[in-house]
């Protein structure tokens, strides 16, 4: 939906979901084999996502659509970026746990990226509900201070 007078960025669903599916499944390979090269496809996606926005995974998902883009229901591309932060922090400490052999930041942060997007192909985006948290946080505080 776009509104007169707003610019609004978005991303096909399918495309954040496959990118979604790409986490979950490098981080079982990850946990069920313990080779951290399964978090790299991921995190280097990831990263290139953040600094130049554009994530490689869904950009070649993109080619697969059978529509147009804009016929697909639409996330909010800021959105995205705030949970493609979250994840990137996660896999980098699992990818850095895994480095240094400390098993259990390796696992431990592997495991909350994976739970964390899975929960959203199912429906709850973890990152969605610390965002909104976020933002209502500084409503709040600024509405304070302008009293």
């Amino acid at each position: 939906m776009r509104q007169v007078g707003f610019s609004v960025k978005t991303i096909p669903k399918p495309l954040v979901l496959v990118n979604q599916w790409v986490i979950v499944l490098s981080a079982a390979a990850f946990l069920i084999s313990g080779m951290g090269a399964f978090l790299l496809v991921p995190l280097t996606a990831g990263i290139m996502g953040l600094l130049f926005k554009v994530n490689p995974i869904m950009k070649a998902a993109g080619t697969f659509l059978k529509k147009e883009p804009s016929a697909y229901i639409q996330e909010d591309f800021d959105q995205q970026q705030f949970n493609q932060v979250i994840a990137v922090i996660c896999l980098s400490l699992g990818f850095a746990g895994y480095m240094l052999d400390w098993t259990a930041l390796a696992y431990a942060a592997t495991a909350m990226v994976a739970i964390a997007a899975f929960a959203a192909i199912l429906g709850f985006c973890i990152g969605c509900f610390i965002r909104f948290q976020w933002q209502q946080y500084k409503y709040r505080r600024l509405s304070k201070q302008s009293n």
